[in-house]
């Protein structure tokens, strides 16, 4: 009987890690992006978090900032919050939920994909976005770049 426990612990280890491996082989390398008309520099995961989480309307030269998210449950969306913000899905809905209750904000526009969000970004200065970095070309610029 023991060493069946045993051989279960070991087998449920093995499994768990396979799957963190798997999961850390598909996390993807996301670039904050603005559009190559943006002067802006660069920016930092505080100020990036701080305009993703409707804290601050505004670039850090002062210009207003529109935020554009990926799709809900996406790869790219769960890891850019996760590594921006700390929030998993959960805290980041319980984070709009109250925030759109109390009047303070509205969550992030959602696209379908990495090119949705370059497309728009490319068009207009005032938006930010993230995307991964193999979707980049020429008319948008990364502000940050998530590793």
């Amino acid at each position: 009987m023991v060493k069946r426990i045993r051989l279960g612990k070991t087998r449920a280890l093995a499994a768990l890690a396979l799957a963190l491996a798997a999961a850390g082989a598909a996390r993807a390398e996301l670039v904050v992006i603005v559009s190559a008309r943006n002067p802006l520099p660069a920016m930092s995961g505080d100020q990036v978090a701080a305009i993703f989480l409707g804290q601050s309307g505004r670039f850090p030269d002062g210009a207003e900032v529109v935020a554009l998210d990926q799709r809900l449950g996406s790869n790219e969306r769960n890891q850019f919050y996760s590594q921006v913000t700390g929030k998993t899905p959960a805290l980041l809905k319980a984070h709009w939920s109250k925030m759109v209750f109390t009047g303070r904000g509205q969550p992030p526009r959602e696209l379908s994909d990495n090119a949705a969000v370059r497309r728009l970004v490319a068009e207009n200065p005032a938006m930010i976005g993230y995307i991964d970095r193999s979707a980049l070309d020429a008319s948008v610029r990364p502000v940050l770049v998530l590793r």
